[in-house]
């Protein structure tokens, strides 16, 4: 397939995750008030999507605390800057064994395993523009630890999300998992102009070569809009990846600590450099009401207090 550069490109700011990160960085945001500031940074920075996890705001734990997701939503729609909101539904899937020669029981450690409906309750109760729908089960890093997301799993909680009217963004860790998300459209569980971030060298899912992320791109059918990142050093390379092979740019704090060698960054920074690869590659920067247009997202309003 020949190449064609996306010349409007919209950037997502993945701003905290739940992953081990907030030892390693001051810049970290652990509260949903420092959660909701980076955002609002990143957005002043150019972020037109704004993709949010909420962790313990002590030890930094992921969580799946409903309050904290309501403080995060209602502090970024009463912010005097627009982003699109994007909340993480990938939590409640996780399981960890208790060994090798003992899988059962999992142990407590790090298992968090829920029913669909609890998995999206908190995306039914703040109802963000978008929401993520991780695609398929895949080994991460951890030795005993499996993120869990069966077939009915995804096709409840991809119905739940449709029904709500919150467009789903497929997490795509490798091929499998487009190719289960197109089933998903086929069945009318999602709608047919689908939204996709393909998620490049998470171990143990695709390498981020580009071989790979090209078998990727090509699987991503004509009428889907896509996005991609990649983690460490190579997030700024997958900027001008992703722009040159017609998609849409991730960067954040989930994915990469570092601004440079020896500096911690920000999220608005690495917005800011993201939109500076984009700008001098001949491309735009949209901006979050051209994103709704072109995603059919309907912006919701802040809740009465």
């Amino acid at each position: 397939m020949p190449l064609e550069m996306n010349r409007e490109v919209f950037i997502t700011c993945a701003v905290t995750g739940s992953g081990g990160t907030q030892d390693r960085s001051p810049h970290v945001p652990r509260s949903p008030q420092q959660i909701a500031d980076s955002a609002i940074a990143a957005a002043k920075a150019g972020a037109a999507v704004v993709h949010c996890h909420v962790r313990d705001p002590e030890t930094g734990a992921p969580s799946r605390d409903m309050g904290m997701f309501r403080e995060v939503t209602d502090r970024i729609r009463d912010a005097e800057v627009d982003m699109v909101l994007n909340l993480t539904a990938g939590m409640g899937g996780d399981m960890v064994f208790g060994g090798v020669e003992n899988p059962l029981p999992l142990a407590e450690a790090g298992t968090d395993l829920v029913g669909a409906s609890e998995r999206v309750a908190h995306i039914a109760e703040c109802l963000p523009e978008i929401c993520t729908l991780d695609c398929g089960t895949m080994n991460f890093a951890e030795a005993d630890y499996v993120m869990t997301n069966t077939p009915g799993a995804l096709r409840a909680m991809g119905q739940m999300m449709t029904d709500l009217g919150v467009k789903p963004e497929i997490e795509a860790f490798d091929t499998g998992h487009l190719w289960f998300a197109k089933q998903l459209v086929k069945e009318g569980v999602l709608e047919p102009n689908a939204l996709v971030q393909l998620c490049m060298g998470v171990p143990w899912g695709a390498p981020d070569d580009l071989n790979t992320f090209m078998a990727m791109v090509n699987n991503v059918p004509d009428d889907w809009t896509f996005s991609a990142f990649s983690l460490g050093r190579n997030e700024m390379a997958y900027v001008a990846a992703a722009v040159l092979a017609g998609g849409n740019v991730r960067v954040g704090l989930e994915d990469n600590l570092w601004l440079e060698k020896g500096v911690l960054a920000e999220n608005w920074q690495l917005v800011e450099r993201a939109g500076s690869i984009i700008e001098n590659m001949g491309a735009r920067v949209i901006g979050p009401q051209e994103v709704r247009e072109k995603l059919g997202l309907v912006k919701r309003a802040p809740v009465a207090k």
